[in-house]
């Protein structure tokens, strides 16, 4: 292995303008490194990317922003407050469990509300939760805190980190961990459903990642004035401001190197851009495979990530409707029937089942502007198997699954939603693999088990080309703005010698 220079590159080229390929290109620029983004959409934001169509405006997503003062600091760097270009408002409950019973959990971060809605699933369960949120305490500290934002390049980091890991059990499941502290399966369903929103299956899932619950607790849940893409739009201004340039509408084709480094990028309209550093935003088998077709070392790492087990993919359904849901929260998670035997399907047996769970987006409910007057805005998305575990043909599947789905939101909360929707759309796992190179469609890149956690998911650093570096949901810490925004400031460490 080539010796790793410490000092800091004078230029470097990001690959990929989402929130991890943001916040990395503002670290560096914010530390002197000229740097320019290069991003093979129309716009900025990767899976923050938004829509604007008869008059509603509509987020890709991610749309639950935890950790605000990960993203604040991105702005403090140089001394700025991301206030000025950036309003976040917070989101309470922070989500609204609904099951098919009928029954519904606020989850909220304040304590008497969150106990009166724990005892009406379960009264002793009350005194188990406390005992969890001491677990979810803990975990946060090692996990998030500790380990969260630094690289794992070597064996040694995780062995160093293997005692906090082994003291909170990280080789158990969250959903396991959860169901230790309290005996309601409505409530455990309630507590492990988190990591659905970084990829993984509450059943198999490390229990490192109940630290979610504590983020949100002291973080709280909040959504950006305007929709995500304000977010992503103030973090384009803040790298602008700090003499950062980006390209847009001109897709990487190839990361050009020259014996054991990289010099830089060719991409579709024919630029050429070189650089002392290269950070890839972009999916990581797309990377490895596509992009880096002509390195050995590279083809290795390919066969190698090919055989790693990743994340299901989204099928999202976009619509506007007339009238206003006062009653209807911004976040709502709706229950299926199942909860193991349906994630089972998704993420084992590649089964796309005649029940599903939901995750129902309202953000008009907190910000009117993003429909016309009197009208509302909202997304709906089923978790569903990648392509390759459901290799099926999604431009015949979408129109009947766009239906079933927008059915079961009307069963339970919208009765004549066909009446009044004035405009929809559907993303499929086919438009993640199109728009965003994802690998067989995943949406959340590389599963978060304990085996693919940490040093074993792709390093933050390549091991065999020493400037080439790794940013976004498939290195460490993994999916999540935080999460991504956290790998951000691993890699800038990294690649600034700090």
């Amino acid at each position: 292995m080539s010796r790793v220079s410490t000092s800091p590159p004078r230029t470097s080229i990001v690959i990929g303008a989402g929130f991890g390929g943001l916040a990395l290109a503002i670290r560096l620029q914010s530390a002197g490194v000229q740097t320019t983004i290069v991003e093979s959409r129309d716009k900025p934001g990767g899976r923050g990317y938004f829509w604007e169509r008869d008059g509603f405006t509509f987020d890709a997503g991610p749309t639950v922003i935890t950790d605000p003062a990960c993203l604040k600091e991105l702005w403090a760097l140089s001394g700025r407050d991301m206030a000025e270009d950036v309003v976040l408002d917070p989101v309470l409950p922070f989500y609204r469990l609904n099951w098919a019973d009928g029954t519904n959990f606020d989850y909220t971060n304040d304590d008497s509300v969150l106990f009166r809605e724990i005892a009406k699933l379960n009264p002793d369960d009350v005194e188990g939760y406390k005992k969890f949120l001491d677990y979810s305490a803990g975990v946060f500290k090692e996990g998030y805190e500790k380990l969260g934002k630094v690289a794992f390049l070597d064996f040694a980091s995780m062995i160093k980190a293997a005692p906090a890991l082994m003291k909170y059990q990280a080789w158990r499941s969250v959903y396991s961990i959860v169901s230790s502290f309290v005996k309601s399966e409505k409530l455990r369903e309630a507590l492990s459903f988190h990591t659905l929103l970084v990829g993984g299956n509450p059943m198999t899932t490390s229990a490192i990642y109940a630290l979610i619950h504590k983020l949100e607790r002291d973080g709280g849940v909040w959504f950006a004035r305007g929709g995500t893409n304000r977010l992503v739009a103030g973090m384009v201004t803040q790298f602008e401001r700090l003499g950062g340039e980006i390209r847009l509408s001109d897709p990487v084709v190839e990361i050009e190197t020259l014996g054991d480094r990289v010099t830089g990028v060719r991409t579709q309209s024919g630029w050429q851009g070189q650089a002392d550093a290269v950070a890839a935003n972009s999916d990581i088998v797309h990377t490895y495979r596509d992009l880096l077709s002509t390195s050995r070392s590279a083809k290795r790492t390919t066969q190698r990530l090919e055989r790693k087990r990743y994340s299901p993919s989204l099928f999202v359904v976009h619509f506007g409707v007339r009238g206003t849901w006062p009653g209807i929260p911004h976040h709502m998670i709706l229950f299926g029937p199942r909860y193991k035997g349906l994630l089972e399907d998704i993420y084992d047996n590649g089964v796309l089942s005649a029940d599903f769970s939901l995750y129902l987006h309202h953000p008009t409910v907190t910000d009117p502007s993003l429909a016309p007057e009197g009208m509302s805005t909202f997304y709906v998305l089923a978790p569903v198997p990648h392509m390759g575990k459901f290799p099926v043909d999604w431009d015949e599947v979408a129109s009947q699954l766009e239906k079933r789905i927008l059915d079961e939101v009307g069963r339970r909360l919208i009765p004549d939603i066909h009446d009044r929707i004035v405009t929809k759309f559907s993303y499929t796992p086919k438009d993640f693999g199109q728009d965003l190179n994802a690998h067989m469609g995943s949406a959340f890149s590389l599963e978060p088990v304990l085996q693919q956690s940490a040093y074993f998911r792709i390093h933050n650093r390549d091991d065999a080309i020493p400037n080439l570096y790794f940013v976004g949901a498939g290195t460490h810490p993994g999916a999540g703005i935080p999460g991504v925004v956290g790998s951000a400031k691993a890699t800038a460490a990294l690649m600034l010698g700090g």
